[in-house]
């Protein structure tokens, strides 16, 4: 009887850790400490058919990738809600600022100094799996079909594909000899589970 109640307390606890530690999810951001830190890596898809991704957010964010070979990749390539409404308008077929009043663009600077008021969404915190109902959102957003009138559902899996396939196609664009893999070398990000 003993033993059960241990295994029981060990069992919460260690479901406890992992909650407030926020490992084995893709958050973007741990919310464990008083302040939230940006991640140095992040795994997602890890459900997925050819393995799961890990994403070195650190590499992205820090300078060390750029997409024009110059600049470092700005927050909002891929945390797109994270700018005024107006700013969107300019880049169809984004459309949805969070939080829906945001006057903020969403920089490393502006995290820094206030990381609970920089407003930063979680990829599937709009863009939720399919069947799920987003967290931050009524549906999930919505695109038309570039080659047709067919609309698409941006579920997690489409927006990630499409976010991190467009970036990696525009680097090799402005340069040729990166090692950024294309929308055909998907096992250069997707790896097994060892």
């Amino acid at each position: 009887m003993k033993r059960a109640i241990k295994c029981v307390l060990l069992t919460a606890a260690v479901i406890l850790a992992l909650t407030l530690f926020g490992l084995g999810t893709d958050s973007h951001i741990s919310f464990a400490q008083d302040t939230p830190s940006m991640p140095q890596t992040i795994v997602l898809g890890k459900d997925a058919k050819l393995g799961q991704i890990t994403f070195n957010h650190a590499n992205h964010n820090n300078g060390k990738y750029s997409i024009s070979g110059t600049a470092p990749i700005a927050c909002i390539e891929c945390h797109h809600t994270a700018q005024p409404a107006a700013d969107l308008a300019k880049l169809p077929p984004l459309k949805t600022s969070w939080p829906s009043d945001r006057t903020t663009v969403l920089t490393a600077d502006l995290f820094a100094k206030d990381p609970k008021g920089a407003g930063v969404a979680r990829c599937r915190d709009c863009h939720a799996r399919a069947g799920e109902t987003p967290k931050l959102l009524p549906d999930i957003p919505q695109i038309k079909h570039e080659s047709s009138t067919a609309t698409v559902d941006l579920i997690n899996q489409q927006a990630f594909h499409r976010t991190c396939t467009g970036c990696h196609a525009e680097v090799k664009k402005n340069k040729p000899d990166s090692k950024a893999p294309v929308a055909t070398q998907c096992t250069m990000c997707h790896k097994k589970a060892s």
